[in-house]
């Protein structure tokens, strides 16, 4: 497994060791784990971003955020964006 390093500011690591303390992790595990989930709340944004703007397909965007097309499509009406257009439809349905 690779290894990253980094410098963070004291108030950033005094909210990581109040994030230990809670959560009973050692601090690999806990950053590890704070990692995986900004990276997934990223992919997950990215790809309702490019749903949105019409770049990707419904199935892409789904594919993109790393879960099912019921689960994107949920996503996508929790942020309020209109999914169903002629447009929308036309490249999932190439897609199948």
């Amino acid at each position: 497994m690779p290894t990253i390093s980094t410098r963070v500011p004291e108030d950033l690591e005094a909210e990581l060791e109040a994030y230990l303390e809670s959560e009973r992790l050692d601090r690999s595990t806990a950053v590890r784990k704070l990692l995986s989930e900004g990276l997934e709340a990223w992919r997950t944004e990215r790809a309702l971003e490019r749903f949105a703007d019409g770049e990707v397909s419904l199935t892409k965007a789904a594919d993109l955020a790393e879960v099912s097309v019921w689960e994107f499509a949920d996503l996508v009406a929790d942020a309020d964006n209109v999914w169903v257009s002629t447009d929308h439809l036309e490249a999932d349905l190439d897609e199948l």
